[in-house]
């Protein structure tokens, strides 16, 4: 059966990577990141104390919103349990990068993070493309009404600006979950790490800067995190083919074929953290970043030879097919996907 040769080799591919010693965490890497953002973070505090009431505080704001996007890439990599052995230790540093320094929920995001990594771009399934914000399919699309048909038949010229508003959307779809879903594990610890960032955040702008001045920082500070965020997701999935709800394809074409890898190089390791290698994080997600490199050598092969779509696009590239895939999938009715392998299963 052809689905049996993909399982074998994606069994095969696995051997190899693991014999490579490619899964061996990297603890020292990741710690000393984690400190030097956060002194990072705590020099930018201390320059909005420093600056005062000026304008140029939003300069502070925009690299703010930098650390807090670096900070969520590590998180990530703690909730993929990458750092330490100990499933505790990484998802209580996880919850607490991200509770404490970010205002996000840990709970919120593993739920929906997991879901997205065991269906990536599966219409009805993966929470990643269901977004209230950017129709990311025909259907989606299909479905908007009054504004939103609007802003959806032109998301492609409004792209950035409404990447403006993701960070403001992941923090309220995070409180949300905290609030009104049942079963949240940790809910009252994730309440209290989240309140405790929020209160002393919004106090020291609020004391430091006069009303507007403030508020202009907390927007321009969460714009850039979901620039920052939201970018990331897009470069490696939108303009990828998506599948509809129900359909199964075996995990290493599934994997492969619905990520974009960007080329790597300083520009896109830095706003990227390490998920330019979006492909081979997905098939091997507790695979420290550092890893990812030799391991792409390895699954780029493995894909030739078994006839498997292998993308990978320049960051100028994958930014403007997700523009043109958005502005075409944004006119109801068009289908822009093409892929084989999905026409194959949807037929």
């Amino acid at each position: 059966m052809a689905v049996a040769k993909y399982v074998e080799s994606y069994r095969q591919l696995s051997g190899t990577i693991h014999d490579a010693g490619l899964m061996r965490r990297h603890r020292s890497f990741y710690l000393s990141r984690i400190v030097a953002w956060l002194v990072v973070l705590a020099g930018l505090l201390a320059a909005v104390i420093a600056f005062g009431a000026t304008w140029f505080q939003l300069i502070t704001a925009g690299l703010i919103g930098m650390v807090m996007a670096q900070l969520g890439f590590l998180s990530h990599e703690a909730a993929h349990r990458e750092i330490f052995a100990s499933r505790g230790w990484n998802e209580w540093t996880s919850r607490i990068i991200a509770g404490l320094f970010m205002g996000l929920s840990f709970s919120w995001w593993m739920a929906k993070h997991n879901t997205h990594h065991a269906y990536p771009n599966q219409e009805g399934v993966d929470p990643d493309i269901d977004s209230n914000l950017i129709a990311m399919t025909p259907n989606a699309a299909g479905r908007r009404r009054g504004i939103g048909a609007f802003l959806s038949s032109h998301q492609g010229a409004f792209f950035v600006p409404l990447l403006f508003l993701e960070g403001a959307n992941l923090h309220y779809a995070s409180l949300k979950t905290l609030f009104s879903a049942p079963n949240v594990p940790h809910r009252i610890t994730e309440i209290v790490l989240i309140a405790v960032r929020h209160g002393g955040y919004l106090s020291l702008l609020f004391v430091v800067l006069p009303f507007g001045m403030a508020c202009a920082f907390f927007g321009v500070q969460v714009g850039f995190f979901g620039i920052l965020l939201g970018g990331a997701f897009a470069l490696n999935h939108i303009g990828m083919p998506t599948v509809e709800k129900g359909i199964h394809i075996d995990f290493l074409r599934r994997q492969v074929v619905m990520s974009r890898n960007i080329k790597d190089g300083p520009v896109a390791r830095f706003f990227l953290g390490g998920l330019q290698f979006q492909i081979e994080h997905h098939l091997f997600p507790a695979a420290p970043r550092t890893s990812l490199p030799k391991m792409q050598t390895i699954v780029r092969e493995r894909c030739a030879r078994y006839d498997i779509p292998y993308t990978e696009r320049t960051l100028t590239e994958a930014a403007a097919t997700v523009v043109a895939y958005l502005s075409q999938v944004g006119v109801r009715g068009q289908d822009p996907y093409t892929c084989p392998l999905v026409r194959r299963y949807r037929g």
